[in-house]
């Protein structure tokens, strides 16, 4: 029996959203391409991408932490066979970012994973705020993790099956205060890799967005600090932020990965995130009243505290 355009088409879409669901995604053999290698969860999700067969191209501005990975990836003989290169790029830098696919794909010939794990942090009340202290967090976080999609996407969608993984954050779910450009950044990407997962529900490319909770990364101890903000107080706040933390980078990095694999929508990280998620959801404007007491000293960069 023949049926309508009108008919077959949501079917011809649910059976495509089916299939994606199902599929895993084959790490072995697969070329990974991971922004902010040279440390914390980036890093230990680039040692387990690489433990489960897949090939690297390693990003990040510190090109010296970024040699000693692939040498130590390099030599070990588990992922000897594995070809890893190294591109030293910063992520404001979007015309370095639009010219990063041809470099990797002269090298690897293709890719088949991007992981955005890069970010950057910013101490400092809004009020404490220049506008282009605020503009930096917001130009590599968002701006970095967008130009990076964009370039890679085309590639992407030539490969029978591919998997993009953004990184956003517990403040993706929740929005302390003393962190709004860090909470803007990371909300944005989450709305982009949501719609962008939509647009994207028909097509072999699978999209996560990853909710860390407090990971022990070194994030909060080399984030900037507002100028205005004196910095034995910004010490004080970071030292509160760091304590919070309870996940390792190990432990992220197996989550982000497997999401990866099973090419999962939303993978949290942390009993923190799950909670935040859950909590923000039923409570979407008294949560505040909880998080508060959780996170005011790390939110707090007054000099009077």
């Amino acid at each position: 029996m023949h049926r309508s355009p009108t008919t077959a088409e949501p079917a011809r879409r649910q059976q495509a959203r089916r299939q994606h669901a199902r599929a895993r995604l084959e790490l072995h053999g697969a070329v990974a391409v991971v922004t902010g290698a040279a440390s914390g969860m980036g890093l230990e999700s680039a040692r387990l991408l690489a433990a489960r067969g897949a090939h690297l191209a390693l990003v990040d501005r510190n090109g010296e932490a970024l040699e000693r990975l692939a040498a130590e990836l390099r030599g070990d003989a588990a992922s000897a066979s594995l070809l890893v290169t190294t591109h030293v790029l910063d992520l404001a830098d979007l015309d370095a970012i639009s010219a990063l696919p041809a470099e990797v794909l002269a090298a690897h010939g293709h890719v088949d994973v991007l992981l955005n794990c890069a970010g950057v942090s910013m101490l400092g009340r809004f009020e404490q705020l220049t506008l282009e202290e605020f503009r930096w967090v917001v130009d590599i976080n968002l701006w970095g993790t967008v130009a990076m999609v964009q370039a890679f996407l085309p590639g992407l969608r030539e490969r029978p099956a591919a998997h993009i993984a953004n990184v956003a954050s517990l403040y993706a779910l929740g929005a302390p205060a003393g962190r709004v450009p860090y909470v803007t950044s990371k909300f944005a990407v989450r709305g982009f890799t949501d719609a962008l997962r939509h647009e994207l529900e028909t097509t072999d490319v699978s999209v996560s967005a990853v909710y860390p909770g407090g990971v022990r990364t070194g994030i909060i101890h080399h984030a900037r600090v507002a100028a205005s903000v004196p910095p034995d107080v910004a010490a004080r706040a970071a030292s509160a932020q760091s304590a919070l933390y309870r996940t390792t980078p190990v432990q992220a990095a197996e989550r982000i990965v497997d999401g990866i694999e099973r090419r999962r929508p939303r993978v949290f990280i942390g009993r923190d995130a799950r909670l935040t998620d859950l909590v923000t959801r039923i409570a979407p404007v008294a949560y505040w009243s909880v998080m508060r007491g959780i996170v005011a000293k790390a939110g707090d960069t007054s000099a009077s505290a």
